[in-house]
Order: C-alpha cells, then structure tokens, then sequence
C-alpha cells in the first residue's frame, strides 16, 4: 500500500485519523510538549484538539493515552497543564509521562544499525491498537548541514533519559554520537514503524542558526501535514516549509522503497 499524505490550511484542518483508530479500544498519541513553551517550541494546542476531535468522531469510545516525556528540569504532567492540554482533553482522555510508563526493549529491525540493536521505550507502543505522532516543524544546523526535526525525531521524546541522558541528565544527548541523523534512524526501525499515523504542525517552522530546538526565527506558513507514513509525512513537510530533506530522511526514504 502506497503511504499517502495530506496538507490543509490551520483554519480548515480536519483530521482524518489512520484506518487502525476506527473501532480501536487503545489508541496512543505522542504530541511535542517537551518544553515549556508554547508553539513552534511545542505543538499548538490548535492542532492538537483537532487530532484529538477527528479521532474522537470516528471512535467515540476507544481510551486515549497522551504521552511524551520532558527535556527540562520541569515536572512532566505540571508542564502539560501550564500548556493547556488538560482544558482540551475529554473524560475518557488520560495524558502520562511517558518515562514512569513500563518499559520495554524494541529490537532494532535495520540490517545496519548505527548505535543501537535495541531501543528502551514504553510498552504501549507495541501493546497500542493505534500510534499517532503529532510534531512540530524545526530547521536547525548540525555539522554544518541544515537539519530538520519532525515527527520521527519527536519520537525522543518517549524514551527514558535515565537511560539515555549521557552527559547531560536533562536530555537525551547520548542519541546524539555519532550523529543525531543516524540514531534517528535507528529509532526508526525500533519504534517508529509501529506508529500508524503522524500529523505535523506547520502553522509555524522555527529556523536555528545552530543545534538548539528552542530559540531561533519564527516563521508563519498556517499548514499542518498528516498521513499514515512517518517517513512520507516528514517528507511533505519539508516540501511544503521549503526546507531540504535531511540526510536521515532521505536514506529512510531510499531504504523503505529497497523493503
């Protein structure tokens, strides 16, 4: 099956979700809301109502888990309230952090994996019946090159820094040797497949001058981007900011097809 992908304006954005959340009894959303600060830091809670709206339409009773984790000396669930996802969740909605979920080792399926043979990451992304990745758009620069931060990077996010944190107890700066790109891959083929659907909120890119996701321009563009394929859906995103495909996301791209 072809991967297909869709964009529309902010203001006329209706979400249609993946074929696996209708009639899902436990569906897995995975927004950007790792810091505090509001958009193009994290997702806006615009889009995310909408996510959250278009899932609830095609499934009116399936249990919703809203979970990421933090990248900041911040309480997770505090930093979540102060961004305002609890005044758009409903009764049958719970949002977690996702590092006191139970975790588990996904094996990484690349036949060359970069750093990894396996991932530590929940469970629920396995035990989900429907995982959706909702990001945010960022051009920053590494190794001189401009590099992008979309929904398959936003999949840091899930896992755990006591495992991952290396120098830096706040963050994930061990996925960050030998290179950000190639783990990303790495974390692709670990637990990135499993993810049914992903949704990019372009209603603004943040554009670095350097490594860092948090401060840069700010540039209005008023899209959002949504499909069933991480890889293709990345892609139209960076098609559709005018931004050049990072060297990880072309080699998913070139490698996918080869599958």
């Amino acid at each position: 099956m072809l991967a297909s992908t869709r964009n529309a304006k902010l203001e006329s954005f209706v979400y249609i979700p993946p074929e696996a959340a209708f009639g899902a009894a436990r569906i897995l959303i995975k927004p950007n809301l790792a810091y505090p600060q509001g958009p193009p830091i994290t997702v806006s809670m615009t889009v995310l109502e909408k996510v959250l709206r278009g899932i609830r339409r095609v499934n009116p009773h399936g249990r919703i888990v809203v979970a990421d984790g933090v990248t900041a000396d911040i309480d997770a669930l505090e930093n979540f309230k102060q961004l305002g996802l609890l005044d758009i969740i409903d009764n049958e909605t719970r949002v977690a952090d996702a590092e006191t979920l139970l975790m588990t080792e996904y094996q990484n399926t690349s036949p060359n994996p970069a750093k990894y043979q396996t991932i530590t990451a929940p469970g629920y992304i396995k035990e989900y019946d429907c995982c959706i990745v909702v990001s945010t758009f960022k051009r920053t620069i590494r190794n001189g090159e401009p590099f992008v931060s979309a929904s398959i990077n936003s999949l840091v996010g899930l896992l755990p820094r006591s495992v991952y944190h290396w120098s830096d107890p706040l963050g994930h700066t061990a996925l960050h040797e030998p290179s950000l790109g190639d783990v990303l891959k790495d974390i692709y083929y670990s637990i990135g497949y499993f993810f049914h659907g992903a949704v990019v909120d372009l209603t603004y890119k943040l554009i670095s001058p350097d490594e860092h996701i948090t401060h840069g321009d700010v540039v209005p563009l008023g899209q959002v981007v949504w499909g069933d394929n991480l890889i293709a859906v990345d892609e139209a995103a960076c098609r559709l900011a005018g931004e050049p495909l990072p060297g990880y996301l072309k080699e998913l791209k070139r490698e996918s097809r080869a599958r």
